[in-house]
């Protein structure tokens, strides 16, 4: 997963339900969005921000349009959620919602930095392409460490697997061995074999 994703969604929200949209994000990640509501009469849509210890990073009620800003603590689970509500013994229809989210590089607005540095176009783009340069590099190396967990986890299951094919094939081998000693004497005490 690159940093400089952006992405953009639109669905529609039934009345009197929900949507919530997860994403895991990095620590120190600015995400920013912005999101439009398509009105419907008698109803109302409210939005909340959440991470998975349940803070509220953002929220707001009777939405119809907006924006939102928050920079990540830790690793952690952020979700979105929608929530259509209308007056009871109303007959409701649903919202078009249309949901555009940026974070990690693409969040950033390079021509307010490059203004506040005194920057020339040509080093706002140069400043921008080494922070996605950075953000791609940051990548492998999180894959790399992934992998590097993957692949000891995987040799450890191996190794588990091995033993306990080991232990089975000694079991069954003591088990089979017994049986045929047990069926062998009593035969023998039976006098059907000698």
């Amino acid at each position: 997963m690159f940093a400089a994703r952006v992405g953009s969604i639109k669905f529609y929200l039934e009345p009197h339900t929900q949507k919530c949209l997860r994403e895991e994000l990095k620590q120190d990640t600015l995400v920013v969005g912005g999101f439009e509501v398509s009105p419907v009469s008698n109803q109302q849509v409210d939005y909340i921000v959440t991470d998975s210890k349940g803070s509220i990073l953002a929220k707001n009620n009777d939405i119809s349009n907006g924006k939102f800003t928050f920079a990540t603590e830790s690793d952690d689970i952020f979700e979105i959620c929608f929530i259509s509500m209308i007056p009871l013994r109303h007959i409701g229809a649903p919202h078009e919602i249309l949901l555009n989210v940026k974070h990690g590089v693409e969040a950033k607005t390079y021509e307010e930095l490059g203004e506040a540095a005194k920057l020339k176009p040509m080093e706002v783009v140069l400043r921008k392409l080494e922070d996605l340069s950075d953000a791609v590099v940051h990548d492998f190396v999180q894959m790399r460490e992934r992998e590097k967990v993957m692949r000891d986890t995987n040799e450890s299951t191996n190794s588990r697997v091995l033993h306990l094919g080991i232990f089975s094939a000694f079991w069954l081998f003591g088990l089979s061995y017994w049986q045929v000693s047990y069926l062998r004497r009593y035969f023998r005490s039976k006098k059907l074999i000698e």
